[in-house]
């Protein structure tokens, strides 16, 4: 009967973290001992004061029916974060909360591009970037950046790859899955050069702002002349430790954050009451609240750079946020180990899945096929232990 699934169902890709994550969970299963680097989940729980705040609202009775677009002390909240934190001005008119930033990239997708439209994506990109811009049946432009740039897309490769089909550019900053930052001076650079194509808008995806060890995040619609040509994506799910809540939310040009309310109004409807009450307070805090665990991500990063350092065939850029390493593994294509040919990132990732019992994930699924992506959102140590697995099946 698959014969009779739609070709856009057929034709699309699945999530490379998610599928390794269920390898990882089949295997355990098995008996096996299998340390998860796959996943980008906190390893922390949600603090305390958020969770009081989700009892209240049950206590409250907020079950009904929520808003399509979000509670409208929500997007109070939210238009005061990026005041805040990103010295952005939204009204609660171009503010929309979805069911996680995944939806709200999604409803972006589908509200602005049309048919043969072209999205830029500078490679590496997260995972799904691409699989959502071929839902809208727009096509994804792959701008390939390595290790030597600290995997950064310069003005001069964005110039080369605008044509004119041109719809979109879409990155994250801090970037999942490089944790490569574009700082003030970047981003200005990036600018220059989309102000000479004013019908190019941006989705700037920083869900990972405050994971951030740059010294300060920076915001590309605050840059001069970009802030009604952009889509300021963001997410409670990895600065609070919220994932399964499924909160996203986006501030946008009023005209895009009604086309997103429209749409949303016919997939999904509002978003959950509960968790929306709880964002709220989440939103509402100081940054200060959360600083532990932005403090414990660094000291995660300093000591994984340590340890794979020292790896037979790793070689590594220093991630300012987000929480993952990718290092370029290309040196080890083409060498057996153990009987097992290493041709790609994908061998070797299924490579130390078997032999070392680590889940990783191949840099293929962002777009570089030369690197692996390791999270360092797990225990210091099961860091050390994943990674001594790693350097002994390698060595």
């Amino acid at each position: 009967m698959s014969d009779h699934l739609s070709d856009r169902i057929k034709n699309m890709s699945t999530s490379a973290t998610l599928a390794m994550a269920a390898k990882a969970r089949e295997l355990r299963n098995e008996g096996k001992d299998i340390i998860g680097l796959s996943l980008g989940e906190p390893d922390f729980n949600i603090p305390d004061f958020i969770k009081e705040s989700a009892k209240q609202a049950i206590d409250d009775n907020y079950s009904s029916y929520t808003p399509v677009d979000g509670y409208a002390e929500l997007k109070t909240a939210i238009a005061t974060k990026f005041k805040r934190d990103n010295a952005l001005d939204y009204k609660p008119s171009q503010i929309v909360v979805s069911t996680g930033a995944k939806q709200s990239l999604f409803n972006v997708a589908m509200v602005v591009l049309n048919p043969g439209d072209e999205v830029i994506l500078p490679a590496p990109y997260w995972v799904s970037y691409s699989d959502i811009v071929k839902l809208a049946e727009a096509v994804p432009v792959e701008v390939p950046t390595s290790i030597k740039t600290d995997f950064k897309m310069t003005p001069e490769q964005l110039e080369a790859a605008i044509t004119p089909k041109t719809k979109m550019i879409w990155f994250s900053s801090p970037c999942n899955p490089s944790g490569s930052v574009y700082g003030q001076e970047e981003l200005e650079g990036l600018a220059e050069v989309l102000k000479k194509h004013p019908n190019i808008y941006v989705v700037s995806d920083e869900i990972y702002e405050h994971i951030n060890f740059a010294g300060g995040h920076v915001s590309i619609a605050a840059i001069d002349g970009m802030y009604d040509r952009t889509v300021t994506v963001n997410g409670v799910s990895k600065a609070f430790a919220m994932t399964g809540w499924r909160i996203g939310y986006i501030g946008a040009p009023e005209w895009i954050a009604k086309g997103c309310t429209k749409l949303q109004g016919q997939v999904t409807s509002g978003a959950n009451a509960i968790a929306q009450r709880a964002v709220i307070t989440a939103l509402e805090a100081p940054v200060s609240k959360i600083q532990f665990m932005i403090d414990e991500f660094h000291k995660r990063r300093d000591l994984v750079l340590e340890l794979l350092g020292n790896v037979n065939g790793f070689k590594l850029n220093v991630p300012e946020g987000a929480f993952y390493v990718f290092p370029d593994v290309s040196e080890l294509f083409g060498k057996t180990l153990q009987g097992f040919t290493i041709n790609n990132a994908s061998d070797l990732a299924l490579y130390l899945l078997e032999k070392a019992n680590v889940a990783t994930v191949t840099g293929e699924a962002f777009g570089n096929p030369n690197c692996i992506r390791i999270s360092y959102a797990a225990s210091e140590a099961e860091l050390r232990e994943a990674i001594a697995r790693i350097s002994k099946v390698l060595s």
